[in-house]
C-alpha cells in the first residue's frame, strides 16, 4: 500500500509565475520549499540582481520578488518521504502497465512527438529560459524528433519481440519490463535527457525522474504538462510517472539503498559515474550509464575540407558543454594546412550573445579554471594556439571577467606524443579543440595509426570519419571498436532515425556500455516456447 501523502495543496503562485509541485502517483503533491528559476538573459543582464531574486524567494516565497520579469518559474522540493512516495507509487503501478498490450504503449510515443512538434514555442522558451541558445534549443528539438521519429518507433518494437515456427511449437523471443526506472538527467541538458523516460514507459516500466535542484523547471514542464496528459490519454495506472525535485546525493543514495528500483538511468561524469555503476551492481540494480566522452574525427587526406571543417566547430556549440561534441581531431598531414586554416576562418561565426538572439551558438562558461589549466599546459607542452584562449563579455570583447569563452583551438604536431596532453586525453566540456597532425608516412601506415589512436581512447561515445575513399571507410566500419556511433561524411552531433542517439564504451558506458536504446536497455529478453502435441519425452530423446 502506498502512503498517504502527508502535505497539503500548495499555495497559489503569483500570476504569470510557472510553478510545479511533486508529482506523484497521478497528483499534484507539495513540497519542502521551492526553487526558482531566473532567465538566462538576466544571468548576463544582472547577475547580482538574478541571484538576489533567487535567494530572497528560497528564503520567503511570498516575496514581491515572485513578480520580477527575471523569475520565470519554481519547482517544489522533494524531501526522503517524498523521493520514498515516489519510488512506492512507480513500484505500485509497475504491475498493471507492464501488462498493458505493447500496441498501446508504443501509441506514447507517438503521441509525445505530436505533442513536441504542438508545444514547439514553449519547448524553446523553457530552454532558452534555463540559458540554452535558441538555436541550440532547436537542435535538441529536431533530436527528440529523430529519436521518436515513426521509423525509429517501428525499430524498436520489431526489437521487443519476434516469433518462429520449430516442429509443432511457437517460440517467441521478447523484451520484458525491468520495472521501476530511475532517471537522473544532467544540469547541462535536463530536458533532453529526461525525455528518454518515455522511452522506458513504452517498454513497459513505470519511472521516476529526479529534475535537477539548480535547473528544474523544463524538465518538470515536459513531464508535468506534456507526458503526463498523455498517459492519463491512454489510461496508464497513475503511478507511471513521478516527477522529484531533490538533491542529488540525497536522491542516489536513496535509490540505491531501495530494493523497489530495478534500474537506475544515471547521466553524469565519468569519475562519479564508474563509482555509481560499482554501488549499483553492489545493491542489485542494473545501472545505465551515459557519461563523458571525448570524441574524435579523423579526417583523411581526401576529405572535403569545409564540410569536414563544419562538423569540427560543432565542438564549440553550447561552449562545448555537450558530452558529444568532438573533443579532437586526427588530420593527415597532406591536409592539414587547408584544414587547420578552414577551420580557423568557420570559428570566426560563432559569436556569444543572448540566449534569444538567432544564430547564437555560445554558452556561458561559469568555470574555467580548468579550460585555462588545460590550454596552458597544451602551450607550455609545445602546442600552438591557431585562434582564441580569452573570456569574453557578451558582445564579444575579450575581459578578464567575461562568462564566455572564445572558441579555441590548438594545433599538436605527431601521434605518438598526443596523449601527452590532457587536452587530448581528456574529455574537456569547455569550446577548446587540439588539431593532432600526424607524422608523415605512408598512407597504410598512417591509417593504421590513426586506427589504433581511435580505438585505445579511454572514452567511446561517438567518432566521426571524413574520406571519400571507400578503402578508408570500409576499413573504419569494419574495424573501429571504440564507440556507440561511427560517423562518416556526416554531422558528428546530428541525431538519424533508427541509429542509437546514446550508449558508448570504455569512460563513456561503463563495464556494460555499448550503443543504448534506452527502450531496450531497461527491457530484458526472455524466450517462450508454446508448444502443441508435443511428447516431453520425444524432445528430449528423440521420436
Amino acid at each position: 500500500m502506498l502512503r498517504e501523502a502527508a502535505q497539503e495543496e500548495s499555495a497559489e503562485a503569483p500570476s504569470g509565475l510557472k510553478s510545479y509541485d511533486l508529482y506523484i502517483a497521478g497528483k499534484d503533491v507539495a513540497g519542502d520549499g521551492w526553487v526558482y528559476t531566473v532567465s538566462g538573459r538576466s544571468l548576463l543582464e544582472d547577475v547580482f540582481t538574478s541571484v538576489s531574486l533567487k535567494r530572497s524567494l528560497e528564503q520567503d516565497p511570498e516575496s514581491e520578488a515572485a513578480q520580477h520579469p527575471y523569475v520565470v518559474g519554481r519547482c517544489a522540493i522533494a524531501d526522503d518521504a517524498a523521493i520514498d512516495l515516489a519510488t512506492q507509487a512507480a513500484a505500485a503501478a509497475a504491475p498493471d502497465w507492464a501488462a498493458v498490450p505493447m500496441e498501446r504503449r508504443m501509441r506514447l510515443g507517438t503521441r509525445f512527438r505530436e505533442e513536441l512538434i504542438k508545444h514547439e514555442d514553449e519547448f524553446l522558451r523553457m530552454l532558452v529560459a534555463e540559458s540554452h541558445p535558441v538555436k541550440l534549443a532547436r537542435w535538441e528539438l529536431s533530436c527528440l524528433l529523430q529519436i521518436y521519429a515513426p521509423g525509429s518507433l517501428r525499430w524498436y518494437a520489431k526489437q521487443m519481440r519476434v516469433e518462429k515456427e520449430y516442429n509443432g511449437r511457437r517460440l517467441i523471443l521478447h523484451r520484458q519490463p525491468d520495472g521501476v526506472v530511475a532517471f537522473n538527467p544532467p544540469q547541462n541538458a535536463p530536458l533532453p535527457s529526461a525525455a528518454l523516460c518515455v522511452l522506458a514507459l513504452m517498454a513497459g516500466n513505470s519511472v521516476v525522474v529526479r529534475a535537477p535542484r539548480s535547473i528544474a523547471l523544463s524538465t518538470m514542464w515536459l513531464l508535468r504538462d506534456i507526458v503526463a496528459p498523455l498517459l492519463e490519454e491512454i489510461d496508464a495506472p497513475a503511478g507511471v510517472l513521478n516527477a522529484v525535485c531533490s538533491n542529488p546525493k540525497q536522491t542516489m543514495d536513496r535509490w540505491i539503498a531501495d530494493p523497489l528500483i530495478n534500474d537506475i538511468f544515471y547521466i553524469g561524469g565519468s569519475q562519479e559515474g564508474l563509482r555509481f555503476e560499482q554501488s549499483c551492481v553492489a545493491h542489485g540494480k542494473k545501472p545505465i550509464l551515459e557519461l563523458a566522452g571525448n570524441d574524435g574525427i579523423v579526417v583523411w587526406k581526401d576529405a572535403d575540407v569545409k564540410w569536414a571543417a563544419e562538423a569540427i566547430t560543432e565542438a564549440f556549440y553550447g561552449s562545448g558543454q555537450i558530452c558529444m561534441v568532438p573533443n579532437y581531431v586526427l588530420v593527415h598531414p597532406d591536409v592539414a594546412e587547408r584544414l587547420i586554416a578552414e577551420v580557423k576562418e568557420q570559428v570566426k561565426g560563432i559569436k556569444p550573445g543572448l540566449p534569444e538572439e538567432e544564430d547564437v551558438l555560445l554558452s556561458p562558461v561559469r568555470r574555467s579554471e580548468r579550460f585555462f589549466r588545460l590550454l596552458r599546459q597544451a602551450l607550455d607542452n609545445g602546442a600552438e594556439l591557431v585562434t582564441g584562449g580569452n573570456r569574453t563579455e557578451v558582445d564579444g570583447t575579450v575581459s578578464e571577467t567575461g562568462v564566455f569563452l572564445q572558441p579555441t583551438v590548438v594545433r599538436v604536431d605527431g601521434l605518438d606524443r598526443a596523449r601527452t596532453y590532457d587536452v587530448v586525453r581528456e574529455e574537456t566540456f569547455f569550446p577548446l579543440i587540439p588539431i593532432v597532425v600526424a607524422e608523415r608516412d605512408n598512407d597504410d601506415a598512417l591509417l593504421e595509426s590513426f586506427l589504433q589512436f581511435v580505438n585505445s581512447n579511454d572514452y567511446g561515445l561517438r567518432n566521426s570519419l571524413w574520406s571519400r575513399s571507400d578503402h578508408v571507410v570500409e576499413t573504419f566500419v569494419r574495424r573501429t571498436v571504440n564507440g556507440g556511433l561511427l560517423k562518416v561524411n556526416d554531422s558528428h552531433i546530428g541525431f538519424l532515425p533508427y541509429l542509437p542517439s546514446h550508449g558508448g564504451t570504455g569512460r563513456t558506458g561503463g563495464a556494460f556500455g555499448e550503443a543504448n536504446y534506452p527502450m531496450l536497455k531497461t527491457s530484458h529478453v526472455q524466450g517462450v516456447s508454446i508448444a502443441r502435441d508435443v511428447s516431453p519425452y520425444d524432445a528430449v530423446f528423440g521420436a
